[in-house]
């Protein structure tokens, strides 16, 4: 008896393929909006919780209140050296490293200059290997900096293959730094990131010297001892700072971050983000769940002769009911299948995009099973309730009205 149900459901969308076309297309729409949307907004919430993984648990940060952005583009405040020196002899600390940034004006030979980020860093192999390994930086080409070396470069990856001058740099070349040469002695491996993939590296002393920038550190990165509770030493280094800058809880000027707040924070951002885009979507499920209610409305009238048909024969209400929900219901799951669909290629076709053009996989499409069966059992249910009402309404018609309908 179900399946003959199915039967006629199906039967029914058929006989009407144009106006079925029609109604499938609001759901489609909208279960493609909400599919490529969530899809790019979980890949990137895998990208984000990838990178932290990539810092690992056992690692804090430090750096000055009221950077507007990367470190080293701005705020009143500065951590310096003494700081550094005050973290460093804190219980349960096993090794830090520190730099500072700048934006720099980068030429070769005879092109044009471009502007990219400079990191000073320390060249002492311990603090070097350790931020270089954090950050999962590895040398394609040449090697890294010696201690008490001047005036050495390390370029990111797409100097050399991305051609960023017209011409590759390669080791042994001379780089004009704001104005001063340097010699390249090592080339990155790819980041997969745009920014770190076109960075630039010298020595602490060699930025002091070029920016004038003094005893001041924009970041201090922290690992712990193993078997160290890294809330408790995070907060013990707070304490002391605190006490060496003579600075109280309203008047604190940096910040201790764990990957924990951090994470915390990127995912509250995430999840803003997440709801606005499916509230977007959530406005083209609505125009699609108003097409199927009003496909099924003109269904209804149409067919009142053959509902009076049907119950004169004996089909009871229920029976009526069913047959125009399971209806409703095939007409959001195939607007649902086509939409996961097409959303799957839309959102591979982004992700292509972006890696060729953006040179990075942080805008990637999340094809997890969860979303793609949600869209799909979403679809279905948002059917069967636009229908519910105007199938209601059939299975309460009068056979005797209904067979003199004309």
């Amino acid at each position: 008896m179900r399946e003959d149900f199915f039967r006629i459901a199906f039967r029914t969308i058929i006989q009407r393929k144009t106006r079925s076309l029609l109604t499938v297309l609001g759901i489609f729409l909208a279960i493609l909006t909400i599919f490529v949307l969530l899809s790019l907004s979980l890949g990137l919430n895998d990208f984000v919780n990838e990178q932290f993984e990539l810092l690992g648990t056992d690692k804090f940060f430090i750096q000055p209140k009221g950077q507007a952005g990367a470190p080293g583009t701005g705020g009143a405040v500065e951590l310096t050296l003494e700081d550094v020196d005050v973290v460093e002899k804190i219980k349960g600390i096993e090794q830090l490293t520190y730099f500072t940034m700048g934006s720099g004006k980068i030429a070769f030979k005879e092109y044009n200059p471009r502007y990219y980020y400079v990191m000073g860093l320390p060249t002492d192999k311990k603090s070097l290997d350790f931020v270089f390994k954090t950050m999962g930086l590895k040398v394609e080409g040449g090697r890294l900096m010696k201690e008490n070396e001047n005036k050495k470069i390390i370029l990111g990856y797409n100097y050399k293959y991305k051609n960023l001058f017209d011409k590759p740099v390669k080791t042994g070349d001379i780089i004009v730094l704001n104005d001063v040469d340097f010699e390249v002695i090592g080339i990155l491996e790819s980041v997969g990131n745009p920014g770190d993939d076109q960075q630039v590296y010298i020595s602490f002393e060699d930025f002091k010297e070029l920016y004038d920038s003094g005893e001041r550190v924009d970041f201090i990165w922290v690992q712990i001892k193993t078997g160290e509770d890294i809330n408790k030493v995070a907060k013990e280094t707070e304490k002391k700072l605190m006490k060496f800058r003579d600075v109280d809880e309203k008047t604190i000027d940096f910040t201790v971050s764990t990957p924990e707040e951090l994470l915390a924070t990127f995912g509250s951002i995430l999840n803003i983000l997440t709801a606005f885009l499916v509230g977007i979507g959530g406005i083209s499920l609505l125009v699609g769940g108003i097409g199927i209610a009003n496909t099924m409305y003109t269904s209804v009238l149409e067919r009142k002769k053959e509902i009076g048909t049907m119950k004169a024969v004996g089909a009871r209400n229920s029976d009526i009911l069913l047959i125009f929900v399971i209806e409703a219901g095939i007409l959001g799951l195939i607007g649902g299948l086509i939409g996961v669909g097409l959303g799957i290629l839309i959102a591979k076709v982004i992700q292509f995009i972006a890696t060729i053009y953006i040179g990075s996989d942080m805008l990637r499409a999340s094809m997890n099973p969860i979303l793609i069966i949600g869209c799909l059992i979403f679809a279905c249910f948002m059917g069967i309730i636009s229908g519910f009402l105007p199938s209601y309404q059939a299975s309460k018609l009068k056979p005797v009205d209904a067979l003199r309908y004309e």
